[in-house]
């Protein structure tokens, strides 16, 4: 992930260091020598930690709390020094244009960086470890009645080797939420894992204690197909039939491109599961409908939902798609999601032409970090009109 912006993590770290020592001499022009490189050690800390971790092989080290520990810092010390530099840049401009006495950019910067670390801090403890349990009643016109009232927990992004040991008490009571719903169906939507199935070790218990009356179904995410590390193609597919395998083993109904029926009395539902849409590009709308009758009310896993407008709802044969994969952008100010930026459907219910999509922002993350964007879980209600 470093390796990635390595140049400008660098220039990020590096600028502001130099603009505080270009600032502090036009202060004080008597600061000693010891004084300025005491000032430039952490900034030397964060460029050796920087270069350790783009040297990495993987997208993120196997041990989480590496990467954990490197954007704390980052955010709590280059963020806030980068947010100073700047609007006292800006302040040192302002003042030389308006003849201004104050360079009003450093307050502004004060009220910022404060800002910053507060999200930092609740982002990372409180804002992480909040659930929310999202009841969502939908109603069709073509649901057969036997399954008016029909209840499916959606939840998706579990990134369970995010959850250490003490953070496994989070998924615990995530699973208990689930189980305590009652529900018809539980469906899980992909990214199980972040890099490497042994993650499931610790948690396959917990997971397997899922329970529902017409069971798990669940898809793989972009995670779970193992491309995140940096080995060769037959280890990473090796991986990810283990992904397979270890999901089938906690009692999961594990959709590969396939379909399964459920029936209530002489009527019947489908609920059909895709491969992810790309990186990598597994989904066969084709295969997962083969011998689905056109009138059937069908459920679509999909990790990824830009595959709803792409053909799943052009194709006029799904009634009710379940997403994840955008983690609703973790981050949210003001109600502002910047994800909605890259993505059309970026969270929560689409409705158009009787048809629905729901993206959830998932239990878990890579990184994890919330900032007014909960976890959740949706229970889901069918209703007939």
């Amino acid at each position: 992930m470093i390796a990635r912006i390595f140049l400008l993590v660098v220039l990020a770290i590096v600028l502001p260091e130099l603009y505080v020592e270009w600032y502090m001499r036009n202060r004080r022009r008597d600061q000693s020598w010891w004084r300025r490189v005491l000032n430039w050690i952490p900034t030397l800390i964060m460029l050796v930690y920087t270069t350790v971790l783009a040297m990495n092989r993987n997208f993120v080290p196997d041990d989480m709390r590496i990467i954990n520990v490197y954007l704390l810092l980052t955010g709590l010390y280059v963020v806030p020094k980068a947010l100073f530099a700047l609007c006292s840049l800006g302040g040192v401009a302002w003042r030389r244009l308006t003849h201004c006495r104050y360079n009003w950019g450093n307050l502004v910067a004060f009220f910022l960086i404060l800002f910053c670390w507060y999200c930092i801090i609740y982002g990372s403890t409180l804002g992480f470890r909040k659930l929310e349990v999202r009841h969502i009643d939908l109603y069709f016109d073509d649901l057969p009645e036997s399954f008016e009232g029909y209840k499916i927990v959606h939840f998706t992004d579990a990134h369970v080797g995010s959850f250490s040991t003490s953070g496994r008490k989070i998924l615990q009571k995530t699973l208990d939420s689930i189980n305590a719903q009652k529900p018809d169906l539980i469906a899980f939507t992909g990214d199980l894992q972040n890099l490497k199935p042994r993650e499931l070790i610790p948690v396959r218990k917990q997971l397997a204690g899922l329970k529902a009356k017409d069971g798990v179904v669940s898809v793989l995410g972009n995670h779970d197909y193992c491309e995140y590390i940096d080995e060769d193609p037959m280890i990473e597919a090796a991986y990810c039939r283990e992904m397979i395998t270890r999901q089938r083993q906690l009692g999961w109904q594990l959709l590969l491109n396939e379909h399964k029926v459920v029936y209530r009395g002489g009527d019947s539902i489908i609920v059909a599961g895709e491969e992810n849409l790309e990186k990598p590009a597994r989904a066969d709308f084709a295969k997962a409908m083969k011998k689905v009758n056109k009138g059937a009310f069908v459920v679509m896993l999909q990790h990824n939902p830009e595959a709803w407008d792409k053909y799943i709802k052009p194709s006029g044969r799904v009634q009710l798609t379940l997403s994840g994969h955008t983690h609703g952008g973790q981050v949210a100010f003001f109600g502002f999601r910047p994800i909605s930026l890259k993505y059309k459907q970026d969270y929560g219910l689409y409705e158009e032409d009787n048809k629905a999509l729901y993206v959830s922002s998932g239990i878990g993350a890579l990184i994890p970090f919330r900032f007014g964007i909960s976890g959740e879980i949706a229970v889901i209600t069918l209703h007939t009109k």
